[in-house]
């Protein structure tokens, strides 16, 4: 019997994978919501959208995976495609205030009419609805990656080189953002949220279900990638990773492979930052700043890449370590610490932590069967005579 995409994408540590996903999709909210405060089972809705930001890194952390750990792109701008997402969905919140803001001016954010714009720039025509909205999440992080990566894939630009212009990518976009006259909020972004699709953004249970679609668009992601990875496409990827020039004498064409990847991968992004922006309560041109790209790098790094459940597992671990270092006496030396601990993992564990893992199980297993085998090869006793 032939086994369906389905089957091959989910096996054992796959489903596990999922498993804990949902279990903390179902069992985080209703501590919440349930428990009474007093509870020690109790989780506060801070700390609800504090973990909610976290699966959204985790979310970007994994398309990051996607096209590093799979298909050898390094791209050090990622942030721009997250913010890119999160800007379209910030779009939509905005149009959602109305008569509610400082200037209480029916169509034209505040910080419009403190720059006195007299009308709504064209782009900005059908963020109120939110279906618009969520097809921009996707498709403005998609074009811009497929317009991208056509001219750079085309041009066989690779390696280090490829890195830094997604870098000048990124940090070319948040000049732009800055300014104010390119309709976006400036420096001060877009904030002040009150609704999304007619609930209160800040309201617990609106939180709650922030959360809860957040770790399902996780686990929607990660099948996505599973399925990818361990497709006949996923296998060609690997193949251009390890040896390019030889998969392309085979007759691959691999810059149609990689386009396709790093396009997915965008949306995917896209999709992370749109989720992230209601949960935090603003977007601002410093999501596209070249150093977040490189830190959602290190989370890949030190959970792991190539193993998909790294990435989530580095993304969740490296934040709450941000969050732990920077909140106290620390907060100075958090960057040090973070380029100490991707000095580590570079020097002492090069796979990452679930790299690391699986790398030790599979040569216990190794060594497990070639011990087997040599005590069913040793010759049986002679009897004696």
């Amino acid at each position: 019997m032939i086994p369906s995409p389905l089957t091959r994408a989910l096996d054992r540590n796959a489903r596990i994978f999922l498993i804990v996903l949902a279990v903390i999709a179902v069992a985080v909210p209703l501590s919440n919501l349930l428990l009474p405060p007093s509870s020690p089972l109790h989780v506060p809705t801070y700390v609800v959208s504090l973990f909610g930001k976290y699966v959204c890194y985790a979310l970007l952390a994994l398309s990051i995976d996607l096209i590093w750990g799979y298909c050898g792109i390094l791209s050090l701008g990622h942030g721009a495609f997250f913010a890119l997402g999160g800007y379209a969905m910030g779009m939509y919140l905005m149009r959602q205030i109305g008569t509610r803001g400082v200037y209480a001016h029916p169509i034209l954010p505040d910080f419009m009419v403190f720059l006195n714009w007299k009308e709504l720039p064209v782009y900005w025509y059908g963020f109120d609805s939110f279906a618009y909205a969520i097809l921009m999440v996707l498709l403005v992080p998609g074009a811009l990656a497929f317009v991208f990566g056509w001219f750079a894939f085309r041009s066989r630009v690779t390696g280090v080189y490829l890195s830094i212009i997604t870098q000048a990518m990124t940090f070319a976009l948040m000049l732009a953002f800055f300014r104010n006259n390119f309709g976006f909020g400036g420096n001060n972004g877009l904030t002040d949220f009150k609704d999304i699709l007619g609930f209160n953004v800040q309201a617990q249970g609106t939180r709650v279900a922030l959360f809860a679609i957040s770790v399902a668009a996780l686990a929607l992601g990660f099948l996505i990638c599973r399925w990818v990875v361990t497709s006949k496409f996923g296998k060609v990827l690997v193949a251009i990773r390890d040896a390019e020039s030889r998969t392309r004498f085979l007759g691959y064409r691999v810059e149609s492979y990689k386009l396709l990847v790093f396009t997915l991968s965008a949306c995917m992004a896209g999709v992370a930052g749109a989720l992230y922006v209601p949960q935090v309560g603003i977007i601002n041109p410093g999501e596209f700043a070249p150093a977040n790209s490189i830190e959602a790098v290190i989370w890949v790094a030190v959970g792991g890449r190539g193993t998909l459940v790294g990435a989530v597992l580095g993304a969740v671990l490296v934040n709450y370590g941000k969050t732990f270092f920077t909140t106290g006496l620390l907060a100075p030396y958090w960057l040090f610490v973070l380029g100490g601990l991707f000095v580590a993992v570079t020097l002492f564990m090069p796979r990452g932590i679930v790299g690391s893992w699986q790398h030790w199980r599979q040569n216990r297993r190794e060594r497990a069967d070639a011990a087997s085998a040599d005590a069913d090869a040793a010759p049986a006793p002679r009897p004696a005579e």
